[in-house]
């Protein structure tokens, strides 16, 4: 392989990213907004469905403000380390969560996360549980009108509520809801029979999400309904086929289910997750739906549990878990292992290359959790990576060293047969074999590189830990781009970026020194002998300096030290085959 294939190579690849960027993440947004900017959002129930949960009456053509919908319904105050809010008495819904650790923005005065919201406001999002008659469909169940009486004004990790209903005809229902000290409910419903003759009764839960939400639009990160059902991930992956379950697929399939042991099911946003979780050790029919009531969406993921007879004097019991929360990795996992609810970790998008992304996140949180910085986590794995990769890099470096001391006799090799392609290529390899050079193993660090890079890329965009985590200096938020720019000297001048120029041209300190640092790496190479491949190789910089000016900071980061230390690799190697006359 010849400067001249290099060349290609590094092309393709500059060219696969910048028009990559531009198809999977600019234009998507750009459609998006539109999508946006038409939409009619406000929230409705779901119609009455086969195999589902009840209905609920539709919710007024005017959305209620989040105080007026709270104020509708006697509720039930949540107080955690991790999660405040309510569950309304009418209906028993939980349907009211805040995130006491998370804020809208780096600012610690802004409000907290609201990721749950009752049912008649703008977005409504709630999880519902109850139970569907199969004995006699005019049998009472509880529903979305029904008052509850509770034994606690107040649910905390260390008290669980008890809700009670009796339906008057011979049935008493109650639902049990507890909390853990994160992001955990456990529902246990019950029911028992003081009448005469036995009922059949299916338990079921649900999350309901109405209106369209809004998404950040990147290919790259998934966000709408998911869940992991009968060992198969349901979400939006190119290989998923008929499991297949976005928000836009959904709008055109209406309706998605399956049967299922286990498992869990619900909505998936950036950083967060509302799931219910079906008892592991029976069967469910799960479900994701849509629907559109004068032009307003909604979508709905739900299962119904194995029905089960209650004798006269007997007693039923169904127990299933809500998960609303941030989805932080390790704590997945917790769930995971400690209460049997199989992968949940895929509710975090990691990605075709999960095999490396989760380690990264491991590896990244170990080193944080030693030196306390992200950003100096980062640097540490940047140098693990390095070492892994040192023997390929010292083959490729030397294999530069030679090509560059075998520079003049290509020049005399180009000079002797320039009139003929042919002889000059016989030529160039026979001096590449005598001299025992391979001219690929340059190429070889950068295509290991590139899973490399990806992979850290989804570990600082998709993982929650991420999200406000500082560096030093100007970075306070590893997730985030670079927010200095040099048209206003990088915040020391007293004005505003000029607002007319385009995004692509506003540049960060780090994006620059990133750029410097690969110029510098880019000088130790041996040049292409074709003045055009060379003055292309010398914009190659520049090109990734302003394509990453609009990624994250810790990619940055990470891509600029990784430039240091291999020009500090490459400078010791060239040294040493100095003093060996290599």
């Amino acid at each position: 392989m010849d400067n001249r294939q290099n060349l290609i190579i590094a092309i393709i690849l500059s060219a696969a990213i910048l028009f990559g960027w531009e198809f999977f993440v600019e234009m998507p947004r750009i459609e998006h907004q539109r999508e946006l900017a038409a939409q009619q959002q406000a929230a409705v129930a779901p119609p009455t469905t086969p195999a589902a949960a009840p209905s609920t009456t539709a919710a007024a053509a005017k959305p209620l403000s989040r105080d007026e919908a709270l104020a509708k319904s006697p509720r039930i105050k949540i107080q955690s380390p991790r999660i405040t809010g309510s569950i309304a008495l009418i209906g028993g819904r939980i349907d009211d969560v805040d995130l006491v650790n998370y804020r809208d923005t780096i600012d610690p005065n802004s409000p907290e996360v609201q990721l749950l919201t009752p049912s008649g406001t703008e977005n409504a999002y709630f999880a519902d549980f109850g139970w569907v008659a199969k004995s006699d469909e005019k049998m009472a169940v509880p529903g979305p009108e029904t008052l509850w009486k509770a034994d606690h004004d107040t649910l905390t990790p260390d008290q669980p509520v008890t809700l009670t209903w009796d339906n008057g005809q011979g049935l008493v229902f109650s639902r049990t809801i507890a909390l853990d000290q994160n992001f955990m409910f456990t529902v246990t419903q019950g029911v028992e029979n003081h009448g005469a003759d036995p009922v059949t009764l299916s338990p079921y839960a649900r999350v309901l999400r109405s209106g369209t939400p809004t998404t950040l639009g990147y290919q790259i990160l998934y966000e709408g309904p998911i869940g992991f059902l009968d060992g198969n991930l349901y979400s939006n992956p190119w290989f998923a086929g008929d499991r297949h379950v976005s928000y836009k697929d959904l709008q055109e399939k209406k309706q998605v289910e399956t049967d299922t042991s286990g498992g869990w099911l619900g909505f998936t946003d950036k950083y967060w997750l509302a799931a219910v979780v079906p008892d592991p050790s029976s069967k469910a029919h799960a479900r994701f739906k849509y629907w559109s009531d004068e032009g307003i969406d909604s979508y709905q993921t739900d299962f119904l549990g194995d029905a089960q007879s209650v004798g006269a004097g007997g007693k039923g019991e169904y127990v299933s878990r809500l998960f609303s929360g941030a989805k932080e990795v390790r704590l997945l996992d917790h769930y995971s292992s400690a209460e049997k609810i199989e992968r949940l970790d895929l509710a975090v998008d990691f990605g075709l290359f999960y095999f490396l992304t989760k380690p990264f996140f491991y590896i990244l949180n170990y080193f944080h959790d030693w030196i306390g910085n992200f950003g100096l986590a980062i640097m540490a794995l940047t140098v693990i990576i390095k070492l892994l990769l040192l023997p390929l890099a010292n083959r490729s470096y030397r294999a530069m060293g030679k090509m560059r001391a075998l520079q003049p006799e290509m020049a005399k090799l180009r000079e002797r047969f320039k009139e003929d392609r042919n002889r000059l290529n016989q030529e160039m390899m026979e001096l590449y074999r005598r001299e025992k050079v391979n001219p690929a193993a340059g190429c070889l660090p950068i295509f290991v590189q590139i899973p490399v890079f990806f992979s850290l890329y989804k570990v600082l965009f998709v993982t929650i830990e991420m999200r406000h985590a500082p560096f030093y200096g100007w970075i306070k938020d590893l997730s985030a781009p670079d927010p200095t720019d040099i048209w206003n000297l990088f915040g020391l001048a007293p004005w505003a970026p000029p607002f007319f120029l385009p995004a692509v041209v506003h540049l960060g300190a780090w994006p620059i020194i990133m750029g410097v640092t690969m110029f510098l790496q880019q000088r130790m190479n041996p040049p292409p002998p074709d003045p055009v491949q060379a003055r292309i190789f010398m914009f190659l910089p520049l090109v990734f300096t302003f394509m990453l000016a609009h990624f994250p900071a810790g990619l940055v980061i990470y891509w600029a030290w990784n430039n240091i230390l291999s020009v500090a690799q490459q400078w010791f190697i060239m040294r040493q085959a100095e003093k060996h006359k290599v």
